[in-house]
C-alpha cells in the first residue's frame, strides 16, 4: 500500500490505535526549555515519578535568558532567575542533558537540536514550544506540546495524539532573485490564510524545496504552525544525510550506516494519496512582507496594502480594519514608503549562520540609518562563535547593529526587553501579533536580507535594491 512520509513515521510509532481516531504514539526524544521545562520536571518530582530514558531528554536555556553580553542568571523578566535556577536544579536531579546559560552548546531549542544532531529523520520529537515543527525539515515528526503533555512524555515516552490529515504543498519552478524560504512560507500563508493548514500534517516538496539548503528548509517548516498545521515535514535527502554526518548526537560507526539505510526509505510513495494538495508557482513569489498583525497579512514588498477581498464577511472586514488601524496603514499604503524605528535579525526562524551571512553580505560597508535600533541575536552560541570566526560580527557592529548572545530575545519578549511604544520594526521573527515585540509595537515579518536592507534605508526596503 502506497503511503505518505507522515504515514510511514506514524505507523512505525503508533503503539495502539484508539477508538476516537487518536493514536498512542511512542516519543523518541523530548526537548525542554526553562520557561516550561521546570514546570514539567518539578511536577514529576512532586509526584515521585522519574524521567524515562533521561539520555533522550534535552533542555536548554533560551526563552527567558537575557541576550546582553556578560549575562548571568539574572534577567530583566520578573521571576526569570527563579525559572532558570529551578530548571537547572530539576535537570540535574532528573539526569537529563542540559545546555545551561553559558554552555558552549546553548542556544534556541530549534536551532541547536538540528545542529547537534538531536533531531533525526523518522524520529518523533516533542517540545513545549509551538515552533517545534521547524525540525520536520530533517524528516522528523516534530510538534509542539503543552507542559502537562511534556510531563506525560517524560514519564511514559508516549502521548495520545489525534491523527491529522495529509496535505502536500508543492513549490514548483525556481525561485526568483532575492526570494528566500521566508518569502515562500509568507506567500503560502498569505494566499491560503493562517488557518489554511488546520487539521493537516503538511509535507513541503517540489523543485524549489529540493534546491533549498537544510537551514532554509528549517525556516520553511518553522512557520507551518502559523499556517495552523499540526506540523511540517520534508523528506530527508542526501543534503539531510550530509548535514547530520558527524553531529554530536548523530549515530556513529555501524549505527550510522544502519540509520542512513533507514533514512533513505523515508519518502512519500509515488501513488500515495493526500487529503489536500496545494501547488505554488515560484515565479509568482516575490520578496514578501507582512503589513498587518497576522502572518496572513502579506504582500509583495514593492506593492501596497491590498484591498479586502470581495468575499470578506463583516467580521473579517472588522478584523482587517482593526489590523490597519493598529499598524497605522490603510488600503493603498505603499510599504516601501513606511519609515522604521527598529530592525531585528534573530529567532528560531532566521538566526542560523546562513541567515547571518546573507544579511552581512548586504550590510558590508554600509550603515544603519539614523534613529533605527538594529539588533542581531545569533540562534546559538555555536552560531555566534562561527560568525565571529568569519568576521560577521564586525560587519554587523560596523554597520550599527547590536551584537548579542544567543536566545529568544525580542521574539518571545520574556526577557523583558522590547522595542518602543508603537515603534515600527522589520523583523525576521515568526509572529507579528499585537505587542509581540513591545508595547503596541508594529512588527513586519520579513527575511534577513529585507531586514538588513530596511535597516540601511531607514524604511521598509526591497532587498533587490541592495543585493
Amino acid at each position: 500500500m502506497a503511503n505518505t512520509l507522515f504515514e510511514k513515521i506514524w505507523q512505525s510509532h503508533v503503539i495502539e490505535n484508539l477508538d476516537d481516531g487518536a493514536g498512542l504514539i511512542y516519543i523518541d526524544r523530548v526537548f525542554l526549555h526553562e520557561r516550561t521545562g521546570s514546570i514539567a520536571l518539578k511536577s514529576l518530582e512532586a509526584d515521585n515519578r522519574k524521567v524515562v530514558s533521561p539520555e533522550q531528554v534535552f533542555c536548554t536555556m533560551d526563552h527567558i535568558v537575557d541576550t546582553f553580553p556578560g549575562r548571568t542568571d539574572k534577567t530583566t523578566m520578573p521571576s526569570g532567575e527563579d525559572f532558570i535556577i529551578a530548571t537547572r536544579e530539576a535537570s540535574h536531579n532528573a539526569g537529563i542533558n542540559l545546555f545551561d546559560v553559558n554552555d558552549p552548546l546553548q542556544g534556541i531549542v530549534h536551532v541547536i537540536s538540528p545542529e547537534l544532531g538531536i533531531v533525526q529523520p523518522g524520529a518523533t520529537l516533542v517540545c513545549p514550544d509551538s515552533h517545534t515543527c521547524s525540525q520536520g525539515a530533517l524528516g522528523a515528526l516534530a510538534w509542539g506540546i503543552g507542559s502537562s503533555e511534556a510531563e506525560h512524555a517524560l514519564a511514559t515516552k508516549t502521548l495520545r495524539v489525534t491523527k491529522p490529515k495529509n496535505m502536500k504543498v508543492e513549490f514548483y519552478g525556481k525561485l526568483s532573485f532575492g526570494v528566500t524560504a521566508k518569502d515562500m512560507i509568507l506567500h503560502l500563508i498569505g494566499e491560503y490564510s493562517a488557518a489554511g493548514g488546520a487539521g493537516y500534517m503538511v509535507e513541503f516538496c517540489g523543485e524549489a524545496v529540493e534546491n533549498l539548503e537544510i537551514e532554509a528548509r528549517l525556516t520553511l517548516c518553522n512557520m507551518a504552525v502559523e499556517f495552523s498545521a499540526f506540523s511540517g515535514i520534508i523528506a530527508p535527502d542526501q543534503k539531510a544525510i550530509e548535514y547530520l554526518a558527524g553531529r554530536k548526537y548523530a549515530p556513529k560507526g555501524e549505527n550510522w550506516n544502519k540509520a542512513v539505510k533507514y533514512w533513505q526509505s523515508l519518502f512519500t510513495d509515488t501513488d500515495a494519496v493526500f487529503d489536500k494538495v496545494i501547488r505554488i508557482d515560484c515565479q509568482k513569489i516575490y520578496p514578501t512582507i507582512t503589513w498587518g498583525n497576522s502572518p496572513q497579512h502579506t504582500c509583495a514588498i514593492n506593492s501596497v496594502v491590498p484591498t479586502p477581498d470581495d468575499n470578506c464577511d463583516e467580521n473579517q472586514l472588522k478584523t482587517l480594519n482593526k489590523a490597519m488601524q493598529y499598524m497605522d496603514v490603510s488600503v493603498g499604503t505603499k510599504l516601501t514608503e513606511l519609515s522604521i524605528d527598529g530592525a531585528f535579525i534573530g529567532s528560531c526562524t532566521n538566526s542560523r549562520i546562513s541567515d547571518l551571512r546573507l544579511a552581512a553580505q548586504l550590510l558590508k560597508g554600509k550603515k544603519v540609518a539614523s534613529g533605527v535600533k538594529a539588533i542581531c541575536v545569533p540562534g546559538s552560541t555555536s552560531v555566534k562563535k562561527q560568525a565571529e570566526e568569519e568576521g560577521l560580527d564586525k560587519i554587523f557592529i560596523a554597520a550599527g547593529f547590536e551584537w548579542r548572545e544567543s536566545g529568544c530575545s525580542m521574539c518571545f519578549n520574556a526577557g523583558g526587553e522590547s522595542f518602543g511604544f508603537q515603534h515600527r520594526v522589520v523583523t525576521t521573527t515568526n509572529r507579528n501579533f499585537e505587542s509581540r515585540q513591545g508595547p503596541q509595537t508594529r512588527s513586519h515579518l520579513a527575511s534577513p536580507v529585507t531586514v538588513a536592507a530596511s535597516a540601511i534605508a531607514g524604511r521598509i526596503a526591497d532587498p533587490r535594491e541592495y543585493i
